[in-house]
């Protein structure tokens, strides 16, 4: 009986996932694990460390082409997209796109492989995101013995960005309020000496709530305000705000005005369901108080997260150097 109920689903989020009644998640994109490499485009490195072995969090770095210890570089902690159910920070999709966004930018990258739902339900994702930035924080401490060399000998203490695409975008929030938030604990993971986050940027933020902004969202061909509600349940079964939680919601947050940055970049596109929630993220750190600096990009014709999926076609490219400039403002 169990053999022949194994085919029978239970959850049907296509084209990203299925879950089944016998237990079985099968993930229908991001499935792919490329190794790290020299890039020979890009010149490059990449390489894979571990953050906490006891919950398997791990990370790939970036270092770029003729990096050298004598002129420090921003650091850049990314966040992955997928909607917290699908991709990986190894995957050939966010390689590519990191050794491009990393030679551009000429920063050191760490690309986060945080766990995904339902396996681990959020707001599991929110605190592995949490955890690399102090994993971040205690390589610049004196008397770390296992320092990554990596950033210990070429990032940049002072000036470190917080980054990601769709779900990686929301993570991006999620971090920069928490630093605002808990500065003092971040401080301490950094044994003191901590680091300063000076920016974030949010590529097409996968940001909701239960009541629409406009039709689009109701009737969005691909992705429904139906689909992303219950992908959004599914995934933090244990909200119980729903929708208006806010991890996802950052409008029902009374804290909001603490994000501990100065500076955002954000990138929507015309076509993307989400593109009228980051819209008005701009409207609700402005109305709340937070008193930095924010940018939103409206790319005309373009579809969700277009600079991952094409970091090389005209629009990715112009994002990519969009974002290098942001990052390097502070030279």
């Amino acid at each position: 009986m169990a053999a022949a109920n194994s085919d029978e689903i239970l959850h049907d989020f296509f084209p990203l996932l299925r879950h089944y009644k016998d237990g079985r998640v099968e993930r229908l994109l991001g499935n792919g694990f490329v190794p790290p490499s020299l890039d020979p485009v890009t010149g490059v490195q990449s390489k894979d460390v571990e953050i906490s072995p006891q919950i398997n969090l791990s990370a790939r770095l970036y270092l770029p082409k003729n990096a050298s210890p004598a002129a420090k570089l921003p650091l850049l902690l990314y966040f992955h997209g997928g909607g917290f159910v699908i991709e990986s920070a190894f995957s050939e999709l966010y390689q590519n796109h990191l050794n491009h966004l990393v030679a551009e930018a000429n920063v050191v990258a760490v690309s986060l492989n945080y766990r995904l739902a339902p396996e681990h339900p959020l707001p599991i994702a929110f605190e592995d995101s949490w955890q690399a930035l102090e994993w971040i924080a205690a390589q610049f401490t004196e008397e770390g013995q296992d320092q990554e060399e990596w950033i210990k000998d070429h990032a940049d203490m002072n000036r470190v960005y917080l980054g990601g695409d769709s779900a990686g975008g929301t993570l991006t929030h999620h971090v920069a309020l928490r630093a605002g938030i808990d500065r003092d604990k971040l401080k301490a993971a950094g044994d003191n000496y901590g680091i300063t986050l000076r920016g974030a940027f949010l590529n097409c933020p996968f940001f909701w709530g239960e009541v629409s902004l406009g039709d689009h969202e109701v009737t969005h061909p691909l992705f429904p305000k139906s689909f992303l509600d219950a992908l959004w349940n599914y995934a933090s079964p244990n909200s119980s705000k729903g929708c208006d939680d806010p991890l996802i919601n950052p409008g029902t947050d009374p804290r909001i005005a603490s994000l501990g940055c100065k500076r955002v970049l954000v990138y929507v596109a015309e076509t993307d369901v989400l593109r009228g929630r980051g819209l008005h993220y701009k409207e609700i750190l402005e109305k709340n108080g937070w008193d930095g600096e924010i940018e939103v990009v409206d790319v005309e014709g373009e579809v969700h997260v277009f600079s991952v999926f094409a970091p090389t076609s005209d629009n990715g490219l112009a994002m990519i150097k969009k974002v290098a400039s942001f990052i390097n403002k502070d030279e």
